[in-house]
This record gives structure tokens, C-alpha cells and sequence, in this order.
């Protein structure tokens, strides 16, 4: 199986950084492209109107996805492999399994949020390596040894 279209899902936590990491690595030695992708979660917002103060708080998460992408976008460059961001809006296991369609292999890292986010929503990792249709590799972090 050849691995030219990549998916590496990023928070831009330091916990995905190893993920990125491995999915720049896999795309140098098959000659493969990497999508980075940032989801802004949208079940943040719902039930909640969009007065200013909402909106600040979902530019705020917009501006990180920015910024995660552009790590992605530069380690890319010293990694000599090419990077296409993408940033999304929605669910971000919904997202996340649908952009993978158009990849051959989801590289993922298996701690990001934690805490009550993650008993609430559950890990995006594990569901993603449930539903997906595609290959999921899942990077364990350094950081998350640390802890």
C-alpha cells in the first residue's frame, strides 16, 4: 500500500507535535503529501447565540488553527515534504473521518485535550481509529509521559 495522501490532525498541542512529526517522516520516505487539519469545533457554540463575546472566543480558536498549521507548513519545509493545510469548521471526528476518504493513512497523536473535555467528548483518537475506513496510525507523545 502506497502512502501519497497523508492526513495528520492537529490542535496544535504540544501532544500532537509527535504525531506531525511521524506523518512528515512517512511522507518523506514514500514520497507522499501531508493535509494538515485543524477542525474549529462547532459543538463549542451550540446553544450558545453569537454575541461578541462567543465570536471572540471562535476567532481566538480560528487564530490557533492558523498557527498549528503554519508549524505543520514549516516543519514540512526543513522535512523537504510538501504540506497542504486545511481548516475546517464542525465536528471534529466528523471532519476528521471525512477528510480521510481522500487519504490513504491517518496519522494521529493519542492525547490532546484532556481532563473534563476528554470525559466528556471522549477521545477523538479512539473514535477515529473505531470508525475509520482508512489505516490510522496513533503516535504516543513524549509529553504525555510527563504528566
Amino acid at each position: 500500500m502506497a502512502f501519497d495522501k497523508i492526513l495528520v490532525p492537529t490542535d496544535g498541542s504540544e501532544y500532537t507535535k509527535a504525531a506531525v512529526r511521524t506523518a512528515l517522516e512517512l511522507a518523506k520516505l514514500s514520497g507522499g503529501v501531508v493535509t494538515a487539519l485543524y477542525v474549529v469545533d462547532q459543538t463549542i457554540f451550540r446553544n450558545i447565540p453569537m454575541d461578541t463575546a462567543v465570536m471572540n472566543v471562535y476567532h481566538t480558536l480560528e487564530n490557533e488553527g492558523k498557527v498549528a498549521l503554519g508549524y505543520v507548513e514549516e516543519l514540512g519545509r526543513e522535512y523537504g515534504v510538501k504540506v497542504e493545510k486545511k481548516l475546517a469548521e464542525g465536528i471534529p471526528i466528523k471532519v476528521i473521518l471525512e477528510e480521510s476518504e481522500n487519504h490513504d493513512v491517518v496519522v494521529l497523536g493519542t492525547l490532546g485535550r484532556s481532563g473534563v473535555s476528554k470525559l466528556l467528548m471522549g477521545s477523538v483518537a479512539d473514535k477515529v481509529v473505531r470508525s475509520s475506513k482508512r489505516p490510522v496510525i496513533t503516535v504516543r507523545s513524549p509529553e504525555a509521559d510527563k504528566k
